[in-house]
C-alpha cells in the first residue's frame, strides 16, 4: 500500500514499515517466527514449518494475505517486467522508470490505477493496456470508467481499453522490451508493469479439509469450517454485507475489520461479523472516484443518473424498493460518505427516494432527514 508513495519520494523506505521499533512485538508478549508454514495437521492443531519444526495452536488464524497474478502471456518472466508488491520490486522500479522512459502498465484495475498515478508523476511515458472496455471495470461502469480514461489522457497518459497482450519479447533500438498486442501492434518498453489482479496465499491449506472457492470460506465469526481455524484480510472470503453471499474484498478497510472480529472470537468473546462492504475510494491524477454497495445495481431495481463530463463530474444512484444500495461518484468529494451512511445503513428512503431520483445530489438533505426519523421511531 505504501510503494506508491515511494515511488514518487514522499517516504524513504523506512515509511514503508508498518511498525517502526525492532521491539514492538516483544513489548507486547508477542513471539515471531520468521519461516514459512508449509502444511496444517488440522487434526492434531499443529502448523509444520519450512525449516523442519511445528508449532501446536489452540487457534490458528490465517491471514497470508494475496500475490500478484502475472498475465499468462510468453515472456512475462523476461527482465524488467515487474509487479508492483514488494520492496525488491520498487527499487527495480526506481531505477527503470526513469523521466522520458518508455514504461508499459499492464491493467487498469483499483491497484493499477493506484500505481498509474505514481508512474505518471515520474515522468515517464506511460501507456496503460486494460482488457476490460473501460478502466477500473470492477468498480466503475462504463461511462464512469471513460471519463477517469479521457481525465488520464488529458494527463498525458495513453489508455488503450479492450486491448490484450499476446507476447513480450526482448526489445530493439536501445529499449529492452517490446511489448506485442493481440492485433500485432508492437510498443517499445524500458519497463514493464504488471497489475493482473491477485489471488490468495492458501494453497498451503489443500488438504487439511479447510473449504477453499476463492479464498476460505469463513463464517460470521470469521472460522472456517474447520473448527479452530480462522481467516482475515485478503485470503477470506467472508460475508458480504449488500447481497449476503460470500466474496473476497481485497480492501484494507475489510481486513482491518476481519482482524478485529477475529481476534475477538478467537479469544472467546463471540462477536458477529456484519459482512464486509464494497468500498473503494481512488485518486487518479487528482480526479476522485468512489463506488459503494452494489453498485453495478440489482434485478428489478432502479437508477438515476447525473452525468457531465465536460467538468468531470458524475453520479449514479441504485435503489432496491425504498432503499440506496449502491452508488457512483466522480469528482465529487463533499458528502459522499453519506452514500455509505445511507447503503450500509439500510435506511428506508421513504419520501425522499422520488425526491432523489429527480435530484440525486440530494443525498445529504435526504440522510439528516431520514436517520433523524429512524432514530425517533
Amino acid at each position: 500500500m505504501a510503494i506508491p508513495y515511494l515511488l514518487i519520494e514522499k517516504i524513504g523506505e523506512d515509511g514503508t514499515h508498518l511498525r517502526k521499533g525492532r521491539d514492538h512485538y516483544a513489548s507486547k508478549g508477542i513471539r515471531v517466527l520468521r519461516d514459512r508454514v508449509v502444511r496444517v495437521d488440522a487434526g492434531a492443531r499443529r502448523v509444520h514449518l519450512a525449516n523442519g519444526g511445528a508449532a501446536d495452536y489452540d487457534r490458528l488464524l490465517v491471514a497470508t494475505g494475496s500475490h500478484p497474478l502475472k498475465p499468462p502471456v510468453p515472456g512475462v518472466e523476461l527482465e524488467g517486467v515487474h509487479t508492483c508488491w514488494t520492496l525488491a520490486d520498487a527499487r527495480h522500479i526506481i531505477r527503470q522508470a526513469r523521466t522520458g522512459a518508455n514504461v508499459v502498465l499492464i491493467g487498469a484495475g483499483f491497484v493499477g490505477c493506484i500505481v498509474l498515478e505514481a508512474l505518471a508523476l515520474r515522468g515517464v511515458k506511460l501507456t496503460v493496456l486494460e482488457m476490460g472496455d473501460r478502466m477500473v471495470p470492477r468498480m466503475m461502469n462504463h461511462a464512469a470508467g471513460q471519463m477517469i480514461r479521457r481525465w488520464c489522457e488529458t494527463k498525458g497518459v495513453t489508455v488503450h481499453t479492450s486491448t490484450r497482450v499476446a507476447e513480450i519479447r526482448p526489445g530493439s533500438g536501445g529499449h529492452a522490451l517490446a511489448v506485442v498486442l493481440a492485433d500485432g501492434r508492437a510498443l517499445a518498453a524500458d519497463l514493464v508493469v504488471s497489475a493482473a489482479g491477485v489471488a490468495p496465499n492458501a494453497d498451503f491449506l489443500v488438504g487439511t479439509g479447510v473449504e477453499l472457492e476463492r479464498g476460505i470460506l469463513v463464517d460470521h465469526h470469521l472460522e472456517s469450517n474447520v473448527p479452530g481455524i480462522y481467516a482475515a484480510g485478503d485470503v477470506a472470503q467472508g460475508r458480504d454485507f449488500s447481497s449476503g453471499g460470500f466474496e473476497v474484498h481485497a480492501i484494507q478497510p475489510t481486513a482491518s475489520e476481519h482482524g478485529r472480529i477475529a481476534a475477538l472470537n478467537m479469544a472467546g468473546i463471540a462477536t458477529e461479523y456484519r459482512g464486509s462492504f464494497n468500498m473503494n475510494v481512488l485518486d487518479t491524477l487528482g480526479l476522485i472516484s468512489s463506488s459503494f454497495g452494489l453498485w453495478m445495481g440489482v434485478d428489478g431495481g432502479e437508477s438515476v443518473e447525473l452525468h457531465d463530463p465536460e467538468r468531470y463530474r458524475y453520479l449514479e444512484l441504485q435503489f432496491a424498493g425504498e432503499r440506496l444500495v449502491g452508488a457512483t461518484a466522480i469528482g465529487l468529494t463533499q458528502h459522499v460518505g453519506v452514500l455509505r451512511g445511507l447503503i450500509q445503513g439500510r435506511i428506508d428512503l421513504g419520501p425522499w427516494k422520488a425526491k432523489l431520483m429527480r435530484e440525486p445530489m440530494r443525498v445529504m438533505e435526504a440522510y439528516l432527514a431520514r436517520v433523524g426519523t429512524a432514530k425517533a421511531a
